[in-house]
């Protein structure tokens, strides 16, 4: 890989931190809440002995980040890029989850395209998993201009695998919609 997926990325609304071990009881105040979890794959993500295998993978991925609200430094979720693949010049975003107060706020939308911004210089292709129960995340992904490509059992990290429907972004799509 010849750049860096763990920078301090930011607009006008929001923060992405790189997370860090020291982040976990302020992310799980976040995480704790089980509407999140209710159409999520792993619904019981909100009890800490769960979070805790979410929060070991999402350390290990070297490319997590703590959403932050920029105004308040208020922690809003997470999310992250993982499994860069240098032949097809793609990579994930994903793992996102956000406290319900800032649902429908355009809070995935800001942190999206600041993360599309960024990594848009180096690869061509984006992609996402969403589980396929998961029609909160289906919308908003397509929101953003994400495309449906293919169906695939995914295993998250230390977690049982699960149908997802894998969404891409094109680089060329990108810039085409922002000239529009």
């Amino acid at each position: 890989m010849n750049f860096e997926i763990q920078n301090i990325l930011q607009n006008e609304r929001v923060i992405l931190q790189p997370l860090k071990e020291d982040d976990f009881d302020d992310l799980f105040k976040v995480a704790s809440d089980p509407k999140i979890w209710e159409q999520h794959p792993n619904k019981d993500r909100w009890k800490k002995e769960v979070f805790k295998v979410f929060f070991e993978g999402a350390l290990q991925s070297k490319g997590a980040y703590k959403i932050l609200e920029k105004a308040t430094h208020k922690t809003l979720g997470c999310t992250r890029f993982y499994d860069w693949d240098e032949n097809d010049k793609s990579i994930f975003i994903g793992y996102t989850f956000y406290a319900t107060e800032y649902w429908g706020k355009g809070i995935n939308a800001s942190v999206k395209r600041t993360m599309l911004d960024y990594i848009f210089q180096f690869v061509d292709r984006v992609k996402f998993q969403v589980g396929a129960s998961y029609v909160r995340s289906h919308i908003a992904i397509t929101r953003i201009g994400a495309t449906k490509i293919a169906e695939q059992e995914v295993a998250y990290f230390g977690e049982e695998a699960k149908l997802n429907f894998i969404y891409q972004i094109l680089r060329e799509e990108l810039k085409q919609n922002k000239s529009e």
